[in-house]
C-alpha cells in the first residue's frame, strides 16, 4: 500500500490511504526471550481454556513452574490482544468516536457462498518475536478468501485484506466483524459502504457472534503454527500461506458434509444451512 520508492513522499502516501504517519514509520519495542517464551503458552492456554482470564492463567502458569504475577500476566495478555471469552476474545479496542454497526446475522439461516464474510485478527509467537494474521473467510464455506501477515494491528492492512477479498471474489452481502478500531474506521468502513456491502458488527461480550473465524484460529495453531518456530516475518508469512491453502483445498469439514472449502465455495451442492440463535 506504501511505496517507499515512489516521488510522492511517504507521509502524502500516508495521507493519500487515510492511515497514520506513526503506522508508515513503527518500529515494534523488543520483547525479551522471557516474555516471548510467555506470551506463546498463554496463547496455548488461552485455546485450551478460553474463559480464563489474568488470574487463572497465573495459576496455569504457575502450576507448570513458570511463577509470574497477576498483572505482567494481564499486560502481556494485553498486547496479545487475548481476553477471556465471557468478555470477548479480541485483537482489537473500539475507538471512541466510531460508528458501531448493529449485528445482523441473528436468527439469518446462512445457506451460500457470498452470503456472509467475516474477518478477525489473531495473535501469531514466532522463535523470536511475534506478529499479526488477518483473514477475511466466507461463513457458508469456511473457505479464507483473502490474508495478510502483519507486524502492527493498524488498520493499513486489515484494509488491504478486504481489498483483496473483493478484487478476488466479488463482494458478499454483509460484512461482520468485531468493534475493534480497525474495523470501525473511516478507511474500512468506507470501503464497504463504496460496495453497497452490509455492515455487521458483533455485540459486546458475545464471541459466539464470530465462531467460524474462531474455530478457524483453533486450526492455523494447532496444526500449523504450534509446530513451528518462525524465523523471520517472511518465514511466518510464506509458512502459514502454504497452510490456508492447503486448508481450503485439501482439508475437508464434517460440517460440509466432508467437502473442503474449495469444494463447497466453487461447487454446486446444495450446503448444510447454518442457523444461527436468535
Amino acid at each position: 500500500m506504501i511505496d517507499r520508492e515512489h516521488d510522492l513522499p511517504v507521509t502524502k502516501q500516508a495521507a493519500v490511504v487515510g492511515i497514520a504517519r506513526s503506522t508508515v514509520y513503527y518500529l515494534p519495542r523488543p520483547v525479551s526471550a522471557s516474555d516471548l517464551a510467555l506470551m506463546r503458552r498463554i496463547d496455548e492456554l488461552h485455546l485450551e481454556f478460553p474463559f480464563a482470564g489474568s488470574r487463572m492463567l497465573r495459576r496455569l502458569l504457575a502450576s507448570e513452574g513458570s511463577p509470574v504475577g497477576r498483572r505482567h500476566v494481564k499486560t502481556l495478555m494485553q498486547r496479545m490482544g487475548v481476553e477471556a471469552l465471557y468478555r470477548k476474545p479480541r485483537t482489537t479496542k473500539p475507538e471512541p468516536g466510531h460508528k458501531i454497526y448493529p449485528y445482523l446475522l441473528r436468527g439469518m439461516e446462512i445457506t451460500r457462498p457470498n452470503q456472509v464474510w467475516a474477518m478477525d485478527i489473531t495473535y501469531i509467537p514466532m522463535a523470536k518475536g511475534f506478529v499479526y494474521l488477518a483473514v477475511v473467510l466466507d461463513w457458508a464455506t469456511r473457505r479464507v478468501l483473502s490474508w495478510r501477515v502483519s507486524i502492527t494491528m493498524e488498520a493499513a492492512f486489515c484494509v488491504e485484506t478486504l481489498e483483496d477479498a473483493l478484487a478476488r471474489h466479488g463482494r458478499p452481502e454483509i460484512f461482520n466483524t468485531d468493534q475493534g478500531s480497525q474495523f470501525t474506521g473511516a478507511a474500512f468502513t468506507g470501503v464497504l459502504a463504496a460496495h453497497d456491502i452490509k455492515i455487521s458488527m458483533d455485540g459486546k461480550g458475545a464471541w459466539r457472534d464470530n465462531v467460524f473465524v474462531e474455530r478457524l484460529w483453533r486450526s492455523v495453531k494447532y496444526e500449523e503454527v504450534y509446530l513451528r518456530a518462525y524465523d523471520s516475518v517472511s518465514d511466518a508469512r510464506q509458512s502459514i500461506g502454504r497452510y490456508l491453502d492447503l486448508y481450503n483445498r485439501r482439508r475437508p469439514h464434517s460440517s460440509l458434509d466432508g467437502m473442503t472449502p474449495d469444494q463447497a465455495y466453487f461447487g454446486n451442492e446444495t450446503l448444510l444451512p447454518i442457523r444461527l440463535a436468535a
